[in-house]
């Protein structure tokens, strides 16, 4: 049986719309963690399809300068995974939300409490950049009673074979990484990126969602032509740190209505 957050997105994939993921720092506010909802909202109230929040980590081997930064900021206001799993249980959000972090905080909080804890939160999806699929028996486990996917990165490199293997019994959305790189890469995108995307939206039994360097209109709309809709990280992250939440309500909200 599919996962909620599985058929929230597919509901959006269903009435042709492409889907709109922001991701967020936890705890990069002028109010730390008691900014987190705040934050939540303004989202939310652009229409987004679900929230990623990055719990901050002193080696963020995925993370960009832009992302790298506003964990550090957090980790300076001394948040932690255990301070946004409790911030989270407070109140629940209208739509789902997914924590992306890496292994050794969950190791750490202890995998059967972290995922009990989040048994009453808005969180349906785990992203763990650096849980190697070979190794995930080492979370899934504990997810087996749960409504939590575990979401898998497909990246460019990953042969045709291997994208089958990881997208086979996959839950809540495949995110195919765009650049071979960390988040926020500004270079160009490979000439066989398209294709490439392509071929895994056509064999993936759930939506596949692009990420990695998404900052712009056409960006939104090339990757809706390929794949189910996007995740926008670091120019969300710069914006909201520098104040300009007004300047990009538009961005988020056009991103999150566009029509496939």
């Amino acid at each position: 049986m599919n996962l909620s957050l599985t058929q929230h997105l597919e509901g959006i994939r269903a009435k042709g719309r492409g889907i709109f993921v922001p991701y967020i720092m936890a705890g990069d506010h002028d109010k730390g963690l008691d900014g987190l909802f705040e934050t939540i909202d303004f989202l939310e109230n652009q229409g987004v399809s679900a929230i990623e929040i990055g719990v901050p980590f002193s080696d963020p081997v995925a993370d960009g300068p832009v992302i790298e930064a506003a964990g550090l900021r957090a980790l300076a206001k001394n948040v932690s995974l255990r301070g946004i799993v409790q911030k989270l249980q407070e109140r629940k959000s209208r739509v789902p939300l997914v924590l992306m972090t890496y292994f050794n905080p969950v190791y750490q909080y202890g995998l059967e409490a972290f995922v009990r804890d989040l048994e009453n939160t808005t969180v349906k999806g785990l992203i763990i950049p650096d849980l190697p699929h070979e190794h995930e028996d080492l979370v899934k486990p504990f997810l087996k009673d749960s409504d939590l996917a575990l979401v898998p990165l497909v990246s460019l490199t990953t042969g045709l074979e291997r994208q089958k293997e990881l997208v086979k019994d996959a839950q809540g959305f495949i995110y195919a990484v765009a650049v071979n790189g960390v988040t926020g890469k500004t270079d160009a995108y490979r000439d066989d990126l398209d294709q490439h995307l392509k071929n895994l939206s056509f064999f993936a039994p759930i939506p596949v969602l692009t990420g990695f360097g998404v900052s712009s209109q056409d960006d939104i709309e090339r990757f809706n032509k390929v794949s189910d809709g996007v995740i926008v990280g670091s120019k969300i992250v710069k914006a909201l740190h520098q104040g300009q939440a007004s300047q990009i309500a538009d961005f988020i909200k056009q991103g999150s209505q566009f029509k496939k």
